[in-house]
């Protein structure tokens, strides 16, 4: 169709403006050829004519469809022109609030001048991955499409970002940087990544600067090659810089600054480190207050110089090269404040007392005076003598300042190649990724050679792009098989060539360069004469000091002021030979003659377009122009070598306010970047592609019926095509697209919508009539009704008279009677039929009533007497077992009480030890108590010698001393005697005792023999009795351990008591020292005396406090009384005080006594516990086998009375049997009660004979304890003798002893116990080995009876739920259970939880047999090798799934069966009886479970990359809802080589089928409920995050049906949940904030309550995310409305005063707590059988 006939009524074009640019009018007229006007509405109300030559009209811009408006690709757009790009940016940056925007191959980023939530890492996690055109654009999107490009062509890539100053190209490139250096880490520890990114406020600190248009503007073009290795990891980094501006260092416009480093050195100027620079502030030094501007509003200069700082570190730049640089920085600010005076006569002078000059010579070791004289003047040197000139002052101020920008500029290039040699590693680069971020096209009032060489590089720039674009534009064309035809465009070959060509302006500039009177006038002439030919170059009208340039941007006028002098960057020979002798090495190194190669040089042979021309002077060997074009060069070499990627930044006014749309300045960058080249050359060609199924999609609405029943849809959208669009060059088909003009898109939209619109008010038309139609019809009803009843009543009135109303009664009447006789009639009928049924029933209910009650009470005589026959049968059984459990008991008892008499007896020996031990220390102590009474004979001599009146007390002294000691003596001598005839009695009482102890273990041998005969007697009786009595055995065993445990507890009691007692004793035996001076002793006499009895007062109130306190509750108050003396007066002697000590251990013995008492009370109880629980079981067993019998004999009893009545005939010989057979029962029952009579007999016998021995043994444990009460209390005697001689030596000797004493009799008593318990058990296990002898003899005698009968089933064998295994089986236990064993083989046919069942039957047989060793191997083999596993197959779904279950069913195992009460309250009394009993488990326990918390982790993380490929196609891409299409197709044109053709399409269904496929296998390997909803609940998390982050990033997926499919959608996860019975696991509680969002796309959006109503019910979405999807709403047709950016800024207030997080997306990555509750098994052990597929024939089931 041809582009003028759409313009007609109702379409909308774009007309020029002054202040907008461009303005939206409507038409309101068709327009034919010929007209000479557009009639034309405009948005204001008013109608404008718009002139039309009517020969040849140009017809204003046509307006695309709102649906088209805010594309993400403007090359989408049907309509491709400038007025559409600037609208189309307008709405996305100022309405959509969004700032990139794809235009082709380029990304233009418009600079919000605010902070937008779009850069964290879940956003770089988001477009991680995805093909560029997926999601929207963004500048991550454009980074990962390089670094796609590079993985999949293996080709290097090149992203140049270009733009104004403030357009935020430094941003971008550093949000580029951080991109790659996130997706891609480095694999080695120096983190090269870190140190790219770290590099970035080092160079914008020494590079960049405030301008009237940037707080922080780049004053230098940088190309970064981020380089890759094998892998695509980050190995390292190689910056190059171009053209620094130099001249800002010493001269800055108004509002503007120098770079940013000098501030932020001035602003740490009071820190110690600085203090030796001598700086001052920034508002005292010249270059840095030149313009007036000192800071910038909201930057902190100190703070930025910290970042700067920890950025020299981090590069591993040293110390002392920071100091070196901020010593150069310091420097050139005091080389700026040198005063330089007019002497007169165009001389100058530096003052020799300038301080500045001094701090600057001082600062870089550079000598004064010459440094003084050499910027006032200059050497020139002629052919016969040298000539030293004055300079001017304005000159040597040039020269100053010329040298302060070449410092810098050295320091510049050394700072960037110090970084690069930071971020070089070792290895070899195979790829690079290079950002280059460069000034765009720049034209100002004023513009000089730093914007020449700009716009230089940027006429290169564009004239590569320009045939990229070609370039692509080819392929894309060639790959779709489409014939490529040549488009012209404005080739800038031209404008470069009057740039660099020969005799061009670099040429001419360089040349007028060596001319040492060169000017600018003079070259300037020259470009007249030379270049004046030239189309693309002009003279100005009105200025002679300028020239003009037709750049393919623009007209620039360039001032030639300065062009030679910052063409040569000259600096005098004598400035530069005093830098070169300077004591400082870095400013020496910058000053040599040799040509330092710079950090951007990589040694690459750069031709250039003209011959360079050798200079005299090597002052001017290289030229600034000629370096530029060099390095320009030898980038525009390595694009044209890479990749390129375009990005565009757009600077939206000059204000810097957010997101405020300056059109005038947003059409001038779009011009000057290439953006409106690139719109110009897609529009001449086909700009829109669609594929052929978005079209059919899109329009199968202008479809025909006979169209959309054709299967090939290709074949569909020509036939379409070439019906609709006559002009076949209109479109072009291509392989999978087709390729449309400009504008026939928006003609098939208006095709589109005007089939809509007819459809619409077709289906108006149609429901308007049927509403009407069913509104006559309910009117015509209620008419016809009115009438009806209107046309009754007057018939009713015309009819009624006298005889009709009689007639009409008399009917009535008689029809009354009829009615009433027919009634009656039937109701008799019914009424007998009735009485007869009910007769028969009541009949046959009392028949069968009768029949039961008939069969009740024979089954109960029959109940009466077998139960009286089991009751009789019942009581005999108890009884036997009552015997023979009273005489085992009684046998044990005996046993005991053998033990006991044993112990007793060698306490008494070990006490008669204790009493001779302390006998020979006695002994000791008064050998020691002589050599003192000789010292004192000594003493007393000596002192006999000096005074007589002491001498005779001391002769009083000795002579009762020695008395003293012969009394001792003889005492001692009788005690011997007494003790040696002591010794000789007990020894024949324990001779006695002996033979009396093995007299009776002879009868009791004698007793054992006669109850084996009782037990061979009774052993039909005693088959299952045995059995309970071994398990009784063992629990007796493990009572009988705990018991003596608490024994021991109570020994350590008594042990403690005997502490206290010893401690206690210390206080009342303090007795003082008698000869420690006997001149003072008559004099301290009665001071002793006194302290003595106070010290006895304290200690007979202690000792009665201590008995009262030990008695108390124990004794009654009398005895308590009789223990404590009452004589208080006479207490401080000796022998009361040892008297008071008896009392105290009468209370300790009987306290003993006591506890002894309440153990033998706690034993008996647990002992009639015991009987009590024998009794219960047997009375059980002795029922199961009563049960078991009456089933036999009714079984037996079935079997005869079948076969008698098959047999009748031979009934009378069976009644001769049955008789014979009644006859020996009762023979067999007389025999029994014989015998059982016999047994009583011989039970009393035993009874009898039991309590005679019970009664000796009293008499002789009473016999015992008075000779141990005589042994005590001659020991008591013995010690109250012993302790009178210990008072007088040292009493903590004494106690240490005792102590040890006590020690070691503890630890005798120990082993004592151990010996016993040893014995008992070995007693225990000979009585087993006996039992296990009588149970073989009677299955012997069983088996011999039973020989002639037939053979009864054998009982079945009892397992106790355990393996045993070898411990060289180990290995093969693990490798076949664990190693080897495989999820789909022979775990199919297994029960769930195998292995961990058959590891944990293996860990209770190591429990059971007590071997440590063995269980920690087990353990530390078992976790390992699942380790081995998880790790070998960390992508296994199946595998992983399969131990989760099993390491979780381990340790469920552990906790059911560890004897822990919590973990017991659900187990069957058999679980209980298997728990395990010497091991604790917990630590292994607590390492299961951090290993089964590591599979689930990595089984979740398996699961989610196994879901994320089919969410977003199956919950936001995938059509749920039939007849709805929720997607609009973009057109976007994305890159042949960056994208791959998926060959599967997910839809819900593959999500529900994986979900499906998750829950199965979980089931089948019986992981639990629990856990699988914790599954469950993480990936419907997984689901949720993942779609919301996509709809977040994905404007095309805002709109109305969308959220229709993605509701849709979450209720068929739900049905699954479910279907699955998972409502319990809070899965759908996460995708609240999917379903919220999705009800956001679908609610209204105009009103205040709209607005109220998103705040209340979009709890789950933060303000962000809110605001963003509003902004993104995107109308599917025309009918739907935009959200107006008055309703986002309503919302955006209601949502002000809400909390919560501000981030824009999800964290995917979240994991919930996961949590392993007990879940008990009610599988028993002793049932499991292991399959012979696993190969485990070497463990055996105990």
């Amino acid at each position: 169709m041809a582009l003028l006939e759409l313009y007609t009524q109702y379409n909308r074009v774009w007309i020029p403006d002054a202040e907008h640019v461009w303005k939206s009018a409507d038409i309101i007229g068709d327009f034919h050829f010929g007209d000479n006007v557009l009639e034309l509405l405009l948005e204001d109300g008013t109608e404008e004519y718009y002139p039309v030559d009517p020969l040849k009209p140009l017809l204003p811009p046509l307006r695309n469809p709102d649906i088209l408006v805010g594309e993400n690709d403007l090359t989408a757009l049907s309509y491709l022109h400038e007025p559409a790009v600037l609208h189309n940016l307008k709405v996305r940056f100022v309405e959509s609030r969004i700032i990139y925007t794809y235009c082709g191959i380029i990304l233009v980023a418009v600079n919000p001048y605010k902070q937008l939530p779009i850069y964290g890492d879940a956003i770089i996690h988001a477009y991680s991955g995805q093909n560029m055109g997926d999601m929207d654009p963004h500048i991550f999107a454009v980074a990962e499409e390089a670094y796609k490009q590079m993985a999949r062509r293996h080709k290097n890539q090149s992203i140049i970002i270009s733009g104004e100053s403030g357009a935020g190209k430094t941003v971008s490139a550093r949000y580029t940087m951080r991109y790659l250096a996130v997706v891609s880490k480095s694999g080695s520890k120096t983190r090269v990544e870190d140190k790219v990114l770290a590099s970035n406020p080092l160079t914008e600190a020494i590079g960049n600067a405030k301008t009237t248009r940037n707080d922080n503007s780049s004053r230098f073009g940088k190309y970064t090659e981020i380089s890759f290795d094998k892998k695509y990891r980050i190995i390292g980094a190689n910056m190059r810089t171009y053209l620094l501006e130099k001249s800002r260092v010493v001269f800055q416009a108004d509002n503007e600054r120098n770079y940013h480093i000098f501030y932020q050195l001035c602003s740490c100027s009071h820190l110690p480190e600085f203090q030796n620079l001598r700086l001052l502030s920034a508002d005292e030094f010249r270059y840095t207050c030149m313009s007036g501007e000192v800071t910038i509003e909201g930057i902190d200069d100190r703070k930025y110089m910290e970042e700067t700082r920890q950025t020299f570190c981090l590069l591993g730049l040293e110390e002392d090269f920071q100091s070196d640089v901020f010593k150069v920085l310091a420097a050139i600010l005091h080389l700026g404040n040198v005063e330089i005076r007019d002497s007169g006569g165009d001389k100058s002078s530096v003052p020799g007392s300038d301080p500045h000059l001094e701090i600057f010579c001082d600062l870089l070791g550079v000598e004064a005076e010459g440094l003084a004289c050499w910027l006032c003047h200059r050497r020139i040197i002629l052919v016969a003598e040298t000539v030293v000139k004055p300079l001017p002052k304005e000159r040597a101020v040039n020269a100053r300042d010329a040298l302060a920008k070449q410092i810098y500029a050295h320091l510049f290039d050394c700072i960037i190649i110090r970084i690069n040699k930071a971020l070089r590693v070792p290895g070899k680069q195979h790829a690079f990724i290079g950002v280059l971020d460069i000034y765009g096209f720049e034209t100002f009032n004023i513009n000089s050679f730093e914007q020449f060489c700009i716009n230089y590089a940027n006429e290169k720039l564009q004239q590569q792009f320009n045939l990229h674009v070609f370039k692509l534009e080819q392929e894309e064309y060639m790959k779709e098989d489409i014939p490529w035809t040549l488009i012209d465009f404005n080739d800038n070959q031209s404008v470069i060539d009057l740039i660099e060509a020969k005799m061009g302006i670099l040429d001419l500039l360089d040349e007028e360069c060596l001319f040492p009177q060169g000017t600018d006038q003079s070259w300037l002439q020259k470009l007249f004469n030379y270049l004046e030919v030239s189309p693309l170059f002009e003279k100005p009208r009105l200025s002679n000091e300028a020239f003009v340039i037709q750049h393919f941007a623009d007209k620039v006028e360039y001032q030639c002021r300065g062009f030679l002098e910052k063409n040569r960057d000259a600096l005098y020979e004598e400035l530069v030979d005093i830098m070169r002798l300077s004591k400082f090495p870095l400013l020496a190194n910058f000053f040599q003659e040799e040509e330092q190669h710079s950090g951007n040089s990589r040694g690459v042979k750069v031709r250039p377009a003209r011959p360079s021309v050798k200079p005299a002077n090597k002052q001017l060997r290289t030229s600034v122009g000629d370096k530029f074009s060099s390095s320009l060069s030898l980038l525009m070499e390595t694009l044209n070598a890479t990749t390129p990627h375009y990005v565009r930044c757009i600077k939206p006014n000059d204000e810097k306010l957010p997101f405020e749309y300056d059109s005038h300045r947003v059409v001038q960058q779009l011009r000057a970047c290439g953006v409106l080249e690139t719109i110009r050359i897609s529009a001449q060609s086909y700009p829109s592609r669609w594929t052929y199924i978005e079209f059919y999609s899109r329009y199968s609405i202008l479809m025909s019926h006979q169209e959309l029943h054709l299967i090939d849809k290709k074949q569909t959208c020509k036939n379409v095509l070439q019906r609709l669009i006559q002009d076949s060059n209109q479109y072009k088909f291509g392989r999978t697209k087709i390729f449309f003009r400009a504008g026939q898109v928006a003609y098939l939209e208006k095709l589109r919508l005007d089939r809509l619109r007819a459809a619409c008010v077709t289906i108006q038309k149609h429901v308007r009539g049927w509403i009407w139609r069913r509104r006559y019809l309910r009117m015509r009803a209620a008419a016809i009704v009115l009438q009806e009843y209107i046309r009754g009543k007057r018939t009713v009135r015309k009819a009624v008279s006298a005889a009709t109303l009689k007639q009409g009664w008399a009917s009535v009447v008689i029809q009354r009677y009829w009615r009433g006789y027919r009634m009656r009639q039937i109701y008799q009928v019914v009424l007998l039929a009735s009485t007869t049924i009910q007769a028969f029933t009541r009949g046959w209910l009392a028949r069968k009533q009768y029949k039961k009650m008939i069969e009740e009470q024979k089954a109960l005589v029959i109940q009466k007497y077998a139960r009286a026959w089991m009751a009789r049968r019942r009581f005999q059984s108890m009884r036997r077992l009552v015997l023979n459990v009273q005489l085992s008991y009684r046998v044990q008892q005996l046993r005991k009480k053998i033990d006991e008499q044993n112990k007793e007896n060698r306490g008494l020996v070990e006490r008669l030890t204790s009493v001779a031990t302390t006998h020979s220390q006695s002994m000791e102590r008064l050998q020691g108590l002589e050599g003192q009474l000789e010292k004192l004979t000594n003493q007393k001599a000596s002192v006999e010698a000096r005074e007589k009146k002491s001498k005779e007390d001391a002769d009083l002294i000795i002579a009762q001393l020695q008395k003293e000691t012969e009394t001792l003596n003889l005492e001692k001598q009788n005690f011997i005697k007494k003790f040696e005839t002591f010794t000789q009695q007990t020894k024949d009482g324990f001779d006695q005792m002996t033979r009396k102890l093995l007299e009776e273990k002879e009868y009791e041998a004698r007793l054992r023999r006669t109850a084996e005969n009782t037990v061979e007697i009774l052993r039909q009786d005693h088959e299952k009795e045995v059995e309970t009595l071994r398990e009784e055995m063992k629990r007796m065993k493990e009572e009988r351990i705990s018991l003596q445990r608490t024994v021991e507890e109570r020994g350590q009691v008594n042990c403690d008591l005997q502490e206290q007692v010893a401690q206690l004793s210390k206080h009342v035996k303090v007795i003082p020292e008698l000869h420690r001076d006997l001149n003072n002793l008559q004099n301290q006499k009665l001071n002793m005396d006194q302290k003595m009895k106070q010290q006895s007062d304290e200690a007979r109130v202690k000792m009665n406090d201590i008995t009262r306190q030990l008695l108390s509750g124990v004794v009654e108050d009398e005895v308590l009384l009789g223990l404590i003396p009452h004589n208080s007066e006479k207490i401080c002697e000796s022998e009361d005080l040892m008297e008071v000590f008896d009392g105290l251990h009468k209370a300790t013995r009987i306290l003993e006594i006591h506890m002894k008492e309440q153990k033998e009370i706690y034993e008996r109880q647990v002992e009639g516990l015991k009987l009590k629980a024998d009794h219960l079981q047997n009375e059980n067993s002795q029922l199961q086998n009563l049960f078991q019998e009456k089933s036999n004999v009714n079984e037996s009893i079935r079997q005869e009375v079948s076969r008698l009545s098959s047999e009748n005939s031979v009934i009378p010989e069976l009644k001769l049997q049955l008789s014979e057979l009644q006859r020996q029962n009762k023979e067999l029952e007389a025999h029994i009660e014989q015998k059982r009579m016999e047994v009583a007999e011989k039970t009393e016998e035993i009874n009898n004979v039991f309590q005679k021995k019970m009664k000796e043994e009293s008499s002789r444990s009473r016999h015992l304890e008075e000779k141990i009460e005589e042994m005590e209390e001659s020991k008591r005697s013995f010690q109250s003798q012993v302790e009178e001689l210990e008072e007088e030596n040292n009493q903590l000797k004494r106690q240490q002893l005792m102590e040890n004493e006590a020690k070691t009799k503890l630890m005798q008593e120990s082993s004592h116990l151990t010996a016993e318990v040893m014995d008992l058990e070995e007693q225990l296990d000979q009585k087993n080995r006996l039992v296990k002898k009588l149970q073989s003899q009677i299955k012997s005698l069983e088996a011999s009876q039973k020989a002639k009968q037939t053979p009864a089933p054998a009982a079945p064998k009892e397992y106790l739920g355990m393996f045993k295994y070898k411990r060289e089986d180990e290995p093969k236990l693990i490798h076949n259970i664990i190693l080897d064993l495989k999820p789909r083989g022979v775990v199919v046919n297994m029960i769930p939880g195998l292995p961990a069942y058959i590891l944990f039957m293996c860990i209770r047989h190591v429990d059971y047999v007590n071997d440590e060793a063995k269980l920690k191997s087990l353990m530390d083999a078992t976790i390992s090798a699942i380790k081995q596993v998880v790790l070998s197959h960390v992508k296994d779904f199946e595998l992983l799934s399969f131990w989760l279950s099993n390491t979780f069913q381990l340790l469920n195992c552990m906790k059911q069966y560890s004897g822990e009460e919590e973990f017991m309250k659900q187990n069957t009394p058999l679980q209980n009886k298997n728990c395990l009993q010497n091991f604790d488990l917990s630590e292994h326990r607590q390492i299961l479970s951090d290993l089964a918390i590591h599979i689930y982790h990595q089984f979740i993380t398996v699961t989610e990359k196994s879901l994320t490929p089919a969410i977003v196609p199956g919950m936001l891409e995938h059509e749920s809802l039939q007849g709805i299409s929720s997607m609009k197709p973009t057109g976007f044109r994305k890159r042949s080589n960056s994208t791959y053709e998926d060959s599967e399409t997910h839809t819900i269904s593959s999500i529900i089928q994986l979900l499906s496929v998750f829950h199965s296998t979980m089931s089948q390997h019986g992981m639990p409920h629990n856990l699988i909803t914790q599954v469950v609940k993480q990936l419907f998390f997984l689901i949720g995050a993942t779609t919301l982050n996509n709809i977040m990033l994905r404007k095309d997926m805002c709109s109305c049906r969308k959220g229709m499919q993605i509701r849709c959608n979450i209720s068929y996860l739900e049905e699954w949940l479910k279907e699955k019975e998972l409502q319990t696991s809070n899965a759908i509680d996460t995708l609240k904030p999917l379903s919220q969002a999705a009800w956001l796309l679908q609610v209204n959006k105009s009103t205040d309550g709209d607005a109220k109503e998103i705040n209340e019910k979009c709890t789950e979405l933060n303000p962000v995310q809110i605001v963003k999807i509003l902004n993104s709403y995107t109308p599917i047709d025309d009918f739907e409305k935009r959200v107006s950016s008055s309703f986002v800024r309503k919302v955006q207030s209601l949502l002000q005063d809400r909390d919560g997080s501000i981030q824009l997306m999800l964290d995917s990555d979240y994991r919930f707590q996961v949590t392993f509750p007990f879940c008990p098994s009610s599988q028993p052990l002793e049932l499991l059988q292991l399959p012979s597929s696993l190969h485990l024939g070497f463990l055996t089931r105990i």
